[in-house]
């Protein structure tokens, strides 16, 4: 049942519930109509964001409004000041409050307050014991094969250990191998608490570097999450371990904002408002991505739970909560749910929102597991799969373990998507996520197991590459400037194979003059130059591009000395430089000689001739020489003398 927005019969109706079905639950939503003599003010974001979160805004052309100023001070105020009552946490997004009351006649006086729009209950006060209810509690075992030490002659950057299948089924390692670890990505991970991780070797490294920006509690209301439950810890550490040859995670250099929003004991829709506080928390501090490995459909109370109706409309308050998370530009990545062999069966909220990539399970051989969730009929859903099914997580036991679970997919695959992002950073979270689905095994036969499948990470990367460099270059991949050139041409490559490519400096006659061997990966530019071209002849010139398999030939103009006949000398009249420019008319050895009207010889040089060939020199002598008549005399099988002024 949904309690937030109703016509004003059925909200008078819920008061009568509340009063006489709802007395023992003492956590309630009050949400209100508006926004109304806010302190707050767009205009003054930095009061209510974070740098980052303004830069983030900033980059990606996105507005702040009304949802992003905190709920109204004076509001929460009033309410407090009806009676017995503690505020405990607020969604601005949703523009409402959780409150703590013990009498429901305190919550019949605060709904008479003319900016409230209704109220609800949502959960008890504390924690109960027993058994948890969660549909994400997915038991942890002792590995029994390790993939420890891996071969010397692995070219990879990273030594994953344990972990390398779930890394290499997406080809993970092609971005880290090219530095893209996660650097300078926030993550904020939404779970039931993050046990022991200060203590763990596997997340020393993220200690160390400083890289958990916040750690905040929204069920106990304290800023330590380390003591609580290990769901997240194991989450955690499928992204951010980095024990080389034990585990590293997928993004094992970003940073990270642990949020407790989940109360692993009970469920109850308390725990949906904590979702999207948690998730307004991460936006505010600045943070990229969430992930989050949990859902909701059914409750300890099932006059609570949600329904099929409620798929893809919407309609819950934690699908509310990450939709509007995506609008303010972060990638949210949430797990499928583990409902494939239960009689709910199908993916359960926030993934159902269709912004978020939501992640169901596969193994390491990747094949679908038969708990992962279906998509309901109507979206593609999941949107994606990654390794969820014996899926390596590091283990309260300081080693790793292995586990199944969408909570284990959903990470494994954020964590890639975050160094994906560190390489393009300036387009936005839904460019990025298209690109992940346009690479994955499945994307033109899309299901409701697999939605668009196993993303592929270099795939992924290309396309975005291929994107960028349209945006920056055109449909041209190959460039030579300028035309015409005197003394250098500078070119730019994009690579269109992995392999090597061959760049030649070819002349009007098919003469090749230079040539430039580069390695190229595909989409990857490459600047580079022909250089020293000042003393070759002005005329027609060609830059020719060859691969195994394209070629391309770019035609240009050198300006200077255009030959007309097989010996040039220029200039006429000369200064201080004289070149001599040859076609070799024969084969042999030729002199050519600097001589005066006096017929003495200043300088000689001698060249071996291969006809057709191209040769260029120049006299030293020249600059040094008193005004007067010179001459070129060339000294082979042919022979020719040109007269000369200085």
């Amino acid at each position: 049942m949904n309690f937030y927005i109703k016509p004003l019969f059925v909200f008078l109706m819920l008061q009568c519930m509340a009063v006489q079905g709802f007395s023992q639950y003492h956590k309630w939503v009050i949400k209100f109509t508006n926004k109304n003599n806010s302190p707050y003010s767009i205009s003054q974001p930095s009061a209510f964001l974070s740098a980052k979160a303004i830069e983030r805004r900033t980059k990606y052309n996105i507005a702040i409004d009304s949802t992003d100023l905190p709920v109204n001070p004076n509001y929460i105020e009033q309410v407090l000041l009806k009676g017995d009552v503690m505020y405990l946490s607020q969604s601005k997004w949703l523009n409402q409050i959780l409150i703590y009351c013990t009498d429901t006649a305190l919550i019949d006086s605060i709904n008479t307050l003319p900016f409230v729009k209704s109220s609800a209950p949502v959960g008890l006060l504390q924690s109960q014991t027993g058994n948890p209810v969660e549909r994400f509690t997915e038991p942890v075992e002792p590995l029994i094969t390790s993939f420890q030490n891996r071969s010397n002659g692995s070219e990879d950057t990273l030594n994953y250990g344990n972990a390398y299948n779930q890394v290499n089924i997406h080809d993970g390692e092609f971005l880290h191998n090219k530095g893209f670890t996660g650097n300078g990505i926030t993550i904020a991970l939404l779970d039931a608490g993050f046990y022991h991780y200060k203590e763990l070797s596997a997340f020393d490294s993220l200690r160390m570097n400083n890289k958990v920006l916040a750690e905040k509690d929204f069920v106990d209301y304290d800023n330590s999450v380390d003591e609580d439950n290990a769901h997240g810890m194991y989450c955690l550490s499928i992204i951010a371990a980095n024990k080389p040859g034990i585990m590293v995670g997928t993004a094992p250099h970003a940073s990270f904002l642990l949020l407790r929003s989940e109360d692993d004991f009970s469920e109850y829709p308390v725990e949906e408002h904590n979702w999207v506080a948690a998730a307004e928390f991460a936006d505010s501090a600045g943070a990229d991505m969430i992930t989050s490995s949990l859902g909701y459909n059914l409750f300890n109370d099932p006059q609570f739970n949600h329904s099929y109706n409620d798929i893809y409309a919407n309609s819950t308050t934690v699908s509310k909560g990450a939709a509007t998370a995506v609008r303010k530009g972060m990638i949210v990545t949430n797990s499928a749910g583990n409902e494939g062999n239960n009689s709910w069966k199908y993916l359960i909220f926030p993934a159902d929102a269709d912004s978020v990539c939501s992640v169901g399970a596969v193994n390491n051989a990747g094949q679908i597991a038969s708990f992962s969730s279906y998509g309901y009929p109507g979206k593609i859903k999941p949107n994606v799969v990654s390794v969820g099914s014996g899926t390596t997580v590091f283990g309260t036991n300081d080693m790793p373990v292995t586990g199944s679970g969408t909570s284990f997919s959903n990470p494994n695959i954020n964590g890639l998507i975050a160094c994906l992002w560190q390489a393009f950073p300036g387009y936005n979270n839904m460019t990025i996520l298209n690109a992940v689905y346009q690479s994955a095994d499945r994307f033109n036969n899309p299901d409701n197991r697999f939605g668009f499948g196993i993303p592929n990470m270099k795939q992924a990367y290309l396309i975005l590459k291929t994107k960028q460099n349209i945006d920056l270059y055109g449909n041209d991949w190959l460039f030579a400037n300028p035309d015409p050139f005197t003394n250098r041409i500078d070119l730019k490559l994009i690579g269109q194979i992995d392999g090597n490519a061959t760049i030649s400096l070819v002349d009007n006659d098919g003469n090749i003059i230079k040539t430039i061997s580069l390695a190229t990966s595909q989409q990857e530019v490459y600047d580079t130059a022909f250089v020293d071209l000042g003393d070759y002849p002005g005329g027609p010139y060609f830059v020719k591009y060859t691969d195994n398999a394209v070629s391309r030939t770019i035609s240009l103009t050198k300006t200077g000395v255009i030959l007309k006949d097989w010996l040039v000398v220029v200039p006429v009249p000369f200064t201080t430089k004289l070149s001599v420019y040859i076609k070799a008319q024969e084969s042999g050895k030729a002199n050519i000689r600097l001589i005066d009207a006096a017929g003495r010889i200043i300088e000689t040089t001698k060249l071996d001739l291969v006809q057709n060939n191209y040769y260029t020199f120049s006299f030293k002598s020249a600059g040094s020489l008193p005004h007067g008549i010179y001459f070129i005399q060339y000294f082979g099988t042919k022979k020719k003398t040109i007269k000369l002024l200085k």
